[in-house]
């Protein structure tokens, strides 16, 4: 099967076990994490991921548990697979 990735960024107030969160539902998703970057500008946290989601055909299922995390946490969460992103953000 060939690699498919996605882009996923994670926004909001920085508080204890954002990364845990996001990350295990990644995991219960077969989904590895390929790079990670995240940041805290004052108590802003920002975090993107490169993750590899060939295991998956169903982005919005896992958007909705994403979804579900971030109504929890009160952060903004979103996946987009890594060529609707691109195409996106070319200048």
């Amino acid at each position: 099967m060939a690699s498919r990735r996605a882009v996923v960024s994670v926004i909001g107030k920085d508080k204890v076990g954002i990364i845990a969160r996001v990350t295990t539902v990644l995991a219960e998703n077969k989904m590895n994490i390929l790079d990670i970057s995240q940041t805290i500008l004052q108590d802003f946290f920002t975090m993107m991921m490169i993750v590899d989601v060939s295991q998956t055909d169903d982005l919005n299922k896992l958007q909705d548990e994403l979804n579900h995390v971030g109504a929890e946490l009160d952060l903004k969460i979103h996946i987009q697979l890594e060529e609707i992103f691109q195409a996106m953000h070319r200048i």
